[in-house]
């Protein structure tokens, strides 16, 4: 065979070897492919591929696999069983930025699944290889290694801290600080997702300088670069008062309460996240927030929003509200108290339920006029409904009775706890039938009313056990009136009568 003839074989076998991966990398898009390369034993045909001598076929077989294990847990395991993943790095160090960005996306495909695959791509040296690629010129190159790093990340504290061991944080937070966009949401991902699992590994991102950086971004035009802007940040100053101070004191507000009307959804709920986590801490830190005019922006944001992206706005109005009576009357001043009401009338799933009624319940604790301004937008009886409802999560009802008996205890609202002597159990009722004996001894028109409304009538129904706190608080209900009038109300009056007639 002539060498022209050689060279034309070897040259025929490149061809076909590229027009393989390529149709493979090319299948392997397609979702409906998947099952079929696999039972094919695909996977044992690209292998060899990432040792090719042509750099296109290897970056392209890599592809393919990262399309492969991207799809599902068991392609995803299928590779890691397969021993692909230590020639994939180990090939890392020797080749072009085009291979290093198709080796990321395989690594990141297979650490996505779960923290098992997350830990095998650790445990084949790619943290190494990733923060090499970090140091890369090529922002595409860092791009792709930071997602990987964030995927491997975000699954639990202990890989997370795998991560900051190989020295990952100080190079990302320079990513952040490149010109290109997408490198800086990546980047800001996944300090997100390592800063979220505990306080140690928060401070770890903050003690690099993490959060100036942030907070310069977080005014920037882009949509998707402020979600994960706000989200990092929140999850930075969730852990403890000393980040959530740092994070306050980089001057995101009060700018960032713009925010709250930006066009993009998870911009928005992600920035009512971020108030939600620093209100939490200290009422310091609650009445800085709402100085800046946080409570009546969040307030807004409720009324814009619908279904799930409302939780942290309402959750933030409950962390206020709890810390003290001055914070919570600047909720009811902001009209708080409505929107809420039309958040429990409006929503359907019950962990968005549950949080109002706990945030009504922070409301109206702390004194009668906290307790009437929630009893006045008709809470109570939605509240009650709530609780006796069976089609109620456990949580929604005991959250719904805990509000409703917190609120009862203040409440001396009395044309609001009337309806309650109705329809209320006797857990309740005892309650409702406590504020009655406080108020009626001191207020002649209430007593009055509460005879001629039928109140009175109604509070003889009740059948208590003699001794018990419910009949101690009827029996001081009734010292206020003349006996004449408490037996003409009592059940079986009338019967005495005609029996005094025979």
């Amino acid at each position: 065979m002539s060498q022209p003839q050689v060279l034309q074989v070897f040259e025929q076998y490149q061809k076909a070897r590229t027009q393989f991966v390529q149709t493979v990398a090319d299948l392997a898009s397609r979702p409906n492919n998947t099952e079929t390369l696999q039972n094919a034993g695909v996977m044992s045909f690209l292998r060899p591929l990432l040792l090719d001598a042509v750099p296109t076929i290897q970056q392209t077989a890599a592809l393919a696999l990262g399309r492969l294990a991207n799809y599902n847990e068991d392609l995803a395991e299928a590779v890691v069983k397969g021993d692909i993943l230590p020639q994939l790095v180990h090939s890392m160090a020797e080749q072009n930025r085009f291979y290093k960005k198709a080796a990321a996306f395989v690594l990141r495909a297979v650490a996505k699944h779960s923290p098992e695959l997350a830990q095998a791509v650790v445990d084949c040296g790619a943290l190494d290889a990733l923060v090499v690629s970090l140091e890369e010129f090529d922002p595409g190159v860092k791009e792709d290694a930071a997602w990987a790093i964030g995927y491997i990340a975000r699954h639990n504290a202990q890989l997370s801290q795998a991560v900051v061991d190989a020295g990952v944080v100080p190079l990302l937070v320079l990513c952040i600080q490149e010109p290109e966009i997408a490198l800086k949401r990546v980047a800001a991902s996944a300090l997100s997702d390592i800063a979220k699992h505990s306080p140690e590994l928060a401070q770890t991102v903050v003690d690099t300088g993490a959060i100036a950086h942030l907070a310069q971004m977080s005014l920037n035009p882009d949509a998707k670069l402020k979600r994960q802007v706000f989200l990092a940040l929140s999850q930075i100053a969730k852990h403890s008062v000393d980040v959530a101070e740092m994070v306050v004191e980089a001057e995101i507000f009060p700018a960032a309460l713009v925010c709250l009307k930006d066009p993009d959804e998870f911009v928005r709920k992600n920035v009512a996240t971020l108030i939600q986590e620093i209100t939490k801490h200290t009422p310091e830190l609650s009445q800085i927030i709402v100085n800046m005019g946080g409570v009546a922006a969040v307030i807004d944001y409720l009324g814009d929003a619908k279904g799930n992206v409302r939780l942290p706005g309402i959750m933030m109005l409950g962390y206020v509200a709890a810390h003290s009576e001055i914070v919570a009357m600047a909720v009811i001043e902001s009209k708080g108290v409505p929107q809420l009401s039309i958040c429990l009338e409006e929503e359907q799933d019950d962990h968005l339920k549950a949080a109002t009624a706990w945030a009504f319940g922070q409301i109206g604790r702390h004194t009668p006029e906290h307790a009437q301004a929630v009893a006045v937008a008709n809470v109570f009886p939605k509240l009650l409904k709530l609780y006796l409802d069976t089609e109620s999560s456990e949580d929604l009802q005991v959250k719904a009775k805990t509000a409703l008996e917190s609120i009862l205890q203040k409440c001396t609202y009395l044309p609001a706890l009337e309806p309650l002597l109705y329809e209320a159990p006797s857990n309740i009722l005892e309650h409702v039938i406590c504020q009655f004996s406080k108020v009626l001894p001191h207020d002649s028109k209430a007593r009055r009313l509460f005879v001629t409304s039928g109140g009175l009538k109604k509070v003889q129904e009740i059948k208590a056990e003699p001794g018990s706190a419910i009949q101690e608080y009827i029996n001081a209900i009734n010292s206020c009136y003349p006996e004449e009038i408490v037996r003409y109300y009592s059940p079986g009056y009338s019967e005495t009568l005609l029996d005094l007639l025979d």
